[in-house]
């Protein structure tokens, strides 16, 4: 099994590595600053002077985001060095680009999520920034065509939770393999390359609270099958907990218990090179990626970090929105289509 190691703390293993191709970003999000200041591209040669020391580390699957990982001049060839390395590939993406390249993504990836924060143009536009719902609905398309295994992935916030059933049907629509749902998150500083702290207005205020609840309770009445079957990422119980969440945010309760082991098993690469113990927590200032990755993982000040988030002393993990426990085999840290664990 897979969890925090209780003797040693060191890792002497590394299943998942997300690798930040870009911190630029072609869309213009309301909850994301990628695209307001990234201008750092992660390059070829770095990822493949890491390509042995992933394999002593017996990494399994190499999670590709950004910003926007499309955006990177070089993402084909990492992601055929990284292919050629016996890596399994997933990509995390806006879709902008995915129909210009959707035989290549499809060619490269064993997996593809896309964000998908509207079911309509102008909620998209609302959300996302730009007046391209169309051009993502034709590259999720595309991509599907083409034989990539795409899932939707759906920051739920105050402007789009009245469209969850529309979501469901609309991933259907386009031939997505499934959707998964998150709670938009306006606790955590340092997320999505954000300076400043983002405004709540975003999060479900306390008057939404029962339309909410309402909508999940017919979800689950009205979506069993998809439960069932998967297509739907996440069990009605862990909706319950996007609702606990908000409710917090609104004043309402207490944040919902996070059970989260993921940096025992995973690492956070940007494109300026810091590694990172999880997507919401910043790594020591020191740890920059070296040829041997093992050396970063397991220094001072990234063992105390993880000692620190393992010891539920980090303040992020109290109110995240993405936690991720894995129990399974190393080689399962990139689970059925029908399970996401939680980010894009």
């Amino acid at each position: 099994m897979i969890r925090w190691p209780q003797e040693s703390r060191t890792l002497e293993s590394l299943p998942l590595l997300t690798l930040y191709l870009s911190e630029r970003c072609n869309s213009r999000c309301v909850t994301c600053d990628y695209w307001r200041t990234g201008t750092k591209d992660m390059s070829l040669a770095s990822v493949r002077r890491l390509l042995p020391s992933l394999e002593r580390l017996g990494t399994q699957v190499a999670l590709l985001s950004g910003g926007e990982p499309l955006l990177n001049p070089e993402w084909q060839q990492i992601a055929a060095a990284l292919r050629d390395a016996r890596l399994k590939l997933w990509l995390l993406t806006s879709g902008l680009s995915l129909a210009k390249h959707a035989r290549e993504v499809a060619r490269l990836f064993d997996r593809v999520t896309v964000s998908l924060d509207g079911t309509d143009a102008a909620t998209y536009q609302a959300i996302r920034g730009l007046d391209a719902f169309d051009k993502v609905c034709e590259g999720i398309r595309a991509a599907a065509a083409a034989g990539a295994p795409v899932t939707l992935r759906v920051t739920l916030q105050r402007a789009n939770f009245r469209q969850l059933p529309e979501f469901v049907r609309l991933a259907r629509h386009l031939g997505a393999q499934g959707v998964s749902f998150l709670a938009v998150d306006v606790a955590n500083p340092h997320a999505f390359g954000r300076k400043d702290a983002i405004g709540s207005d975003l999060a479900l205020r306390t008057e939404d609270l029962s339309p909410f609840a309402a909508l999940l309770d017919a979800l689950e009445r009205d979506c069993a099958r998809e439960f069932e079957s998967g297509f739907i990422a996440e069990s009605p119980r862990r909706l319950r907990h996007i609702h606990r969440y908000f409710s917090a945010v609104s004043g309402q309760g207490d944040y919902p218990l996070v059970r989260c082991n993921a940096p025992a098993f995973s690492a956070v690469l940007d494109a300026g090179g810091r590694v990172h113990p999880c997507f919401f927590i910043q790594g020591p200032p020191q740890a920059v990626a070296r040829e041997d990755l093992a050396l970063t993982l397991n220094d001072l000040p990234s063992l105390a970090l993880r000692e620190r988030i393992r010891s539920n002393g980090a303040p992020e993990c109290r109110t995240c929105v993405c936690s991720i426990w894995h129990t399974r085999g190393p080689t399962e840290v990139m689970p059925p289509l029908s399970r996401e664990p939680g980010h894009v």
